[in-house]
């Protein structure tokens, strides 16, 4: 918001006057390139056709525009989603063709929706304190909003004047009016809804020569600057580009943010949005990428949903515009041959000839590891993902220590996921829902998000005595977050992060270290885990890893419960956890091997003293199958401090065609604590009888202050907060 004053002065010296249509989604200069284009670029064409297709089988037909009645997943929530999609398609068919019958479309729906919208109230099936008009819930609406206004523009000039004012004045004004004045103070969220929201509104105002709406769009209801598309800006991302709410809703909000700035960039030039905050738009993308698997999926911590792919029509979007203002970056091509379409303009046409000429295009995206800060000022912890390895032999170990996420946030302060060879390991369960399926609780957020999936015991975190972080508060937990002590991410064989968290309980101080490390003679990077748990009185400390795979052994004996299976808890998601076997172990080093996808994977567990051990599975208290049988493998200990070091250890090979399995036991054999107190850890960890040694210091963790380790056979000293060696030679 420093710059307000000149953003504000820029913007409104330039959009005063009407503009020259169409300008929101493109320029006329931009169509006559991809008309020019299409004859000798395949896949411009091929994209062009498949849009065609899609639209001539309407041409002539009566569309329908139902009143509003279904929920998500029903016909008439479908038909809007589905009409919206088609105006815009079929006015970029009008530009790029000059056929009137596409226009002809556009109009004949528009005018369809001038009579239906000034006569909606809240819908019928609305549940949120900010309910539609055409859908259930206003985010909907917004949608629909910024898809018609493009189509709008697109057949700006083929309108008469008339027909311009009936359609702004019944299909647009009632939708702003409602936005910015019935609903302002969602429409002036910090949000992605009301990026949304705003940017429908601003491309109504662009696509109608309406000044005011544009600026309510940029500054908010108020035009105080408060509220926004610049505030959103300001408040969404951290200044490296990561947005609040996770890599899965950076997905859903990029395609808003692009296509209002692509609007503003073309009306305004000189504002220079998409260099805003350094290029924040362009770290967002690249900041999602990033976030992603093999496959493109989109790492699923917060309200997420596993089956989303960088291959969606919002990255298709994002992408496009991307490499039309930010020009050509060899690390989209290998999305963009994925993706296998473009859009139809002067982006498009550049990254679809860039896709023609290159030789030799990558399969992945160029992964490596990153850290990002959360928060507007990069001040609320953050995310970290250490990798190793070249896809597809590439390991992904996600570490979240960022701050809640607002409303999509899960109680997860510390929690780790794991990805091997594109494969998901140990996961996040994401969210329970079913999209837009009516017969699922109307396409919404299912209950078991709440009652299960935003809860500690769903991820990969300390529970404390059965209860989720901040007890479940999300607005407490929206006011904290852990605070990173120190890090090596990205730089030779030793990768670390360490974060501490003192607000998820009153009385308990996390703090948990997570290394990388690649060791000479070992195959396959190992995790080494360091979770310590502080506190001044007695407490149950429950330790899941939600694995995915198939049990191959431990190293305990446990007992099974195959006749009858009672719930793990009562409450805070434990009464969704059917309790499937548990032992009790005495020993201070714990085993167990699953499988998955043909590789063997060992978490060797060291703890303080005796614990209970369960293998739980969901779906326990779920009547209607929301939610997923997975499996979790849980570690459990009482005391006051208590800590877990764990060694997660790919290995081997199962080849089920050859009937061969190969270095099916783990190479970890034993884990020994030389110190754990206030000061320092100390770890020796035996593999393939040599001895990988870690120490940690708990307190003082600058690079240059100077410390000592003496004990048995061992008399160390170093500068920094942490020190490795295998086989008595240091490693970084």
């Amino acid at each position: 918001m420093k710059i307000f004053g000149l953003i504000y002065c820029i913007a409104f010296t330039t959009i005063s006057h009407a503009q020259i249509h169409p300008i929101a989604f493109a320029t006329g200069t931009d169509m006559e390139l991809v008309k020019k284009k299409l004859k000798d670029n395949y896949l411009l064409a091929q994209s062009f056709e498949e849009l065609k297709s899609q639209v001539d089988g309407w041409i002539g037909k009566d569309i329908d525009v139902p009143i509003p009645k279904d929920a998500a997943g029903g016909y008439t929530h479908d038909k809007h989603k589905a009409n919206y999609i088609l105006l815009f398609n079929s006015g970029l068919l009008y530009q790029l063709t000059g056929e009137k019958k596409y226009a002809q479309l556009v109009k004949n729906v528009l005018l369809k929706y001038s009579s239906l919208n000034p006569t909606l109230q809240n819908h019928p099936q609305a549940t949120s304190s900010s309910p539609g008009r055409l859908f259930w819930q206003a985010l909907n609406d917004a949608n629909w909003l910024v898809y018609a206004g493009l189509s709008f523009d697109c057949i700006h000039d083929y309108l008469t004047l008339n027909e311009r004012i009936s359609i702004a004045n019944g299909a647009f004004n009632p939708e702003v009016d409602y936005f910015t004045k019935d609903i302002k103070s969602w429409f002036d969220l910090i949000h992605n809804h009301a990026v949304w929201a705003c940017a429908g509104v601003g491309i109504v105002g662009i696509a109608t020569d309406n000044e005011d709406y544009v600026k309510m769009a940029l500054y908010g209801s108020n035009k105080d600057g408060k509220a926004g598309f610049i505030a959103q800006l300001d408040g969404l991302f951290s200044p490296d580009g990561y947005y609040n709410e996770g890599p899965y809703y950076t997905r859903y909000a990029i395609l808003p943010f692009y296509l209002l700035a692509n609007a503003i960039n073309n009306t305004s030039p000189s504002l220079k949005i998409f260099q805003y905050r350094h290029n924040i738009l362009e770290k967002a993308l690249e900041g999602a990428l990033e976030q992603t698997n093999l496959n493109g999926a989109f790492y699923t911590y917060n309200d997420a949903l596993k089956d989303k792919t960088f291959i969606t029509n919002e990255i298709v979007v994002a992408l496009d515009i991307a490499w039309q203002v930010y020009g050509y970056k060899k690390s989209y091509l290998p999305i963009a041959k994925s993706q296998g379409r473009v859009i139809l303009n002067s982006g498009g046409v550049s990254l679809s000839e860039a896709l023609q000429k290159e030789k030799n295009i990558p399969l992945y995206y160029p992964y490596k590891s990153v850290e990002y800060t959360d928060g507007a000022n990069g001040d609320k912890g953050g995310v970290a993902v250490l990798r190793n390895g070249v896809a597809p032999d590439l390991t992904s170990l996600v570490f979240k220590y960022s701050s809640h996420g607002m409303a999509h946030g899960h109680f997860d302060k510390l929690n780790i996921n794991l990805y091997d060879n594109g494969n998901e390991i140990l996961q996040d369960y994401g969210a329970s829902r079913f999209i837009n399926i009516e017969q699922k609780c109307g396409g919404r957020y299912l209950p078991e998000t709440k009652s299960y999936a935003q809860q500690s015991i769903a991820h990969n975190t300390i529970t404390v005595d059965e209860t989720s972080h901040y007890h479940g508060d999300e607005k407490e937990s929206e006011r904290n977050h852990p605070i990173k002590l120190f890090g090596s991410v990205g730089k030779g064989n030793v990768q670390v992060i360490s974060s501490l968290d003192s607000t998820a309980y009153h009385n308990v101080v996390m703090q948990r270290s997570i290394y990388m490390i690649n060791l000479p003679e070992i195959n396959n990077p190992i995790t080494v885990d360091f979770f310590r748990n502080i506190s001044a009185t007695s407490h149950q400390y429950d330790l899941p890893f939600n694995y995915l795979g198939t049990v191959i052994s431990t190293n305990f004996p446990y007992t099974a419960n195959t006749k009858s299976l009672t719930t793990l808890g009562n409450a805070n998601g434990y009464e969704h956890l059917w309790k499937e076997a548990e032992a009790r172990v005495s020993g201070k080093f714990n085993q167990f091997t699953f499988l998955n996808h043909k590789t063997f994977y060992t978490i060797s567990t060291c703890t303080n003293d005796s614990a209970s051990i369960y293998f739980t599975l969901i779906g326990a208290n779920d009547p209607n199958f929301n939610l997923r049988n997975d499996p979790s493998y849980i570690i459990r200990t009482k005391g006051n401090n208590e800590t877990y070091i764990n060694v997660i250890e790919p290995h081997g090979n199962f080849n089920a065609v050859s009937e061969i399995a190969t270095n099916a036991y783990a190479d970890v054999n034993e884990i020994e604590k030389l110190q754990d107190d206030e000061n320092i850890t100390a770890v020796s960890i035996k593999i393939k009888n040599k001895t990988l040694l870690i120490i940690q210091t708990n307190k003082d963790f600058d690079k240059t202050t100077k410390h000592f380790f003496n004990k048995g056979e061992y008399h160390i000293e170093w500068n920094g907060p942490y020190y490795v060696t295998f086989d008595n030679k240091k490693i970084n």
